[in-house]
């Protein structure tokens, strides 16, 4: 089983393995449990708006909400919004749900939170939905040039439960 996420991994010699699960649900809270893996360290990947048609990727823990007023502040601009499902399947070419940093249609800049790298090892979406990758948060910073940042709003995992059907949950 390939995806394009793999391929650009694969590409770049970069490790990973690969975990895959039978998708019912898109939502970090649901890979976790199916892969049986922390939710601090299950990866979502979310598509925002910067303004002037920029796009930027925040890589969040799946236990945590991204902060927009924090992703502005780290791109010097007024304000950030989460986009609408389609346009992050447009931006991406992935489905919402198997939403993948690596290898996407449009290329763009790449943040995570910062908390994530005290991880040694997350779990990542591999570009399809019901696989996820196992593999070093240094190793996803490498390969896409993510800058690290302070964005994360810790929530209630039962919060996180109530977000599974949120569009910005993207995974």
């Amino acid at each position: 089983m390939s995806t394009r996420a793999i391929q650009f991994l694969k590409k770049k010699k970069i490790p990973f393995q690969v975990v895959e699960y039978e998708h019912r649900e898109k939502g970090a809270l649901f890979a976790s449990e199916a892969i049986r893996f922390p939710l601090e360290k299950t990866i979502k990947t979310l598509v925002a708006d910067i303004g002037s048609k920029t796009f930027v990727f925040a890589l969040m823990p799946g236990n945590t909400k991204l902060d927009l007023k924090l992703l502005a502040r780290g791109f010097s601009v007024k304000k950030a919004a989460m986009v609408d499902p389609s346009v992050a399947e447009r931006i991406t070419g992935y489905l919402v749900g198997g939403i993948s940093p690596f290898g996407t249609r449009q290329s763009c800049k790449v943040v995570m939170e910062k908390g994530l790298l005290s991880f040694q090892k997350v779990a990542i979406n591999g570009g399809k939905r019901g696989t996820m990758l196992i593999m070093d948060p240094m190793d996803i910073s490498k390969a896409i040039d993510c800058v690290p940042m302070k964005l994360a709003v810790k929530t209630a995992a039962t919060e996180v439960g109530k977000e599974r059907n949120v569009s910005h949950d993207h995974i």
